[in-house]
């Protein structure tokens, strides 16, 4: 079953396409959207999706377009200037121009990758997000593209906004577990910070990943998608509510850092940071979320709840300063009121490291 959902923001509209299918009808839906034949089109994807699908992508649209590929590495390392700079070398190397299309084949390292690459070269091209994992289906939208640097994550960047997102739920078959559950993770955010409903579905109908396939994985991408777009449509530019969607990023981004990029996952980062973040909004708001057994209900997805104890709080804390939503050098945290209800507060420093130790502590009792 395809559907359809419009995304819009302050500057464009835009169709997400969901279903299964959906690369032999792409040649189509790009000459609706008003690419005519012979376009040049670049498709940036991986080493790991040119083995899979690459293929099936371009045999199909070569029959319509001018068709070239440019592949990167597998993994978080490629969101480097030095791959950015690749991108742009190929771009130029195949005389794209203005009016071709760059397609993002792959996931949210792909689609951050190719989407800055589309916003900076020659000013600006169109392109296409066809994500192909479930942790895209966060990054996918809303049109924030970026590249890391040593210093943090995501820190070169823009707001571009795609012509379009096709996303084929049949290529999610062949991810990995570690993936799979990556991706989810960003699924439980969104059901968090806006969907109260969506939180209640998930706790009655997804109680291991054996369960996230068929319709229940299609109905887990739509509804996690309808909160971004919800959000990202009163916010583009991310000055008020769509630093919400930041929910669980503040100690995940650091411990990406930290780590190293791809030693933990963004999922399994942004499952430790969601606890965190509870951890915070309990002793920040004097409430307690203990009869929603939040680390319980994580462990049952395999995502990690107690934080690695090798890490340093005090180092942590100097990279969470340094995150995008850090404001004068302080730290802000999204933090839960209620399911479906975050705000972001200010936590000055003696406060967050002392929070820090302290559930670093909680997680070496657990340990015991």
């Amino acid at each position: 079953m395809m559907e359809q959902i419009a995304i819009q923001t302050a500057t464009k509209q835009y169709p997400l396409c969901l279903g299964e299918g959906m690369l032999e009808l792409l040649p189509q839906w790009l000459e609706e959207l008003g690419f005519p034949h012979g376009t040049k089109i670049m498709v940036v994807t991986d080493e790991t999706l040119k083995a899979l699908y690459l293929s099936q992508l371009v045999e199909p649209l070569s029959r319509r377009y001018d068709v070239y590929t440019h592949v990167i590495p597998s993994g978080e390392a490629a969101k480097s200037f030095e791959h950015y700079y690749a991108c742009q070398t190929a771009a130029l190397t195949y005389g794209l121009d203005r009016h071709s299309l760059i397609i993002a084949f792959g996931g949210g390292v792909v689609g951050d990758l190719a989407g800055f690459v589309a916003a900076t070269f020659m000013r600006g091209i169109p392109y296409i997000q066809m994500p192909t994992t479930l942790l895209a289906h966060d990054s996918a939208v809303g049109g924030k593209v970026a590249i890391n640097h040593p210093l943090g994550k995501n820190m070169i960047g823009a707001f571009y906004q795609p012509e379009a997102v096709v996303y084929d739920v049949q290529l999610l078959q062949s991810l990995p577990e570690r993936e799979l559950r990556s991706g989810f993770a960003e699924v439980v955010k969104h059901a968090l910070i806006g969907d109260p409903g969506f939180y209640n579905w998930l706790k009655m109908n997804i109680h291991s990943l054996a369960d996230v396939k068929g319709e229940k994985l299609q109905h887990c991408i739509r509804k996690g998608i309808e909160v971004k777009a919800r959000i990202v449509s009163e916010d583009e530019r991310e000055t008020g509510v769509r630093a919400h969607l930041n929910f669980g990023h503040t100690l995940a981004h650091a411990l990406e850092s930290e780590l190293g990029y791809g030693v933990m996952t963004h999922g399994d980062a942004v499952a430790l940071g969601m606890l965190f973040a509870i951890f915070v909004s309990e002793r920040t708001y004097r409430l307690s979320f203990a009869d929603h057994h939040f680390a319980k209900w994580f462990e049952s997805y395999g995502f990690p709840v107690v934080p690695p104890k090798q890490l340093d709080p005090e180092r942590l804390l100097q990279k969470m300063k340094g995150d995008k939503k850090a404001k004068s050098g302080k730290i802000r945290m999204v933090l839960l009121r209620e399911i479906g209800h975050v705000c972001v507060e200010e936590i000055d420093d003696k406060q967050a490291l002392s929070l820090l130790n302290e559930f670093w502590q909680s997680g070496e009792k657990a340990d015991d």
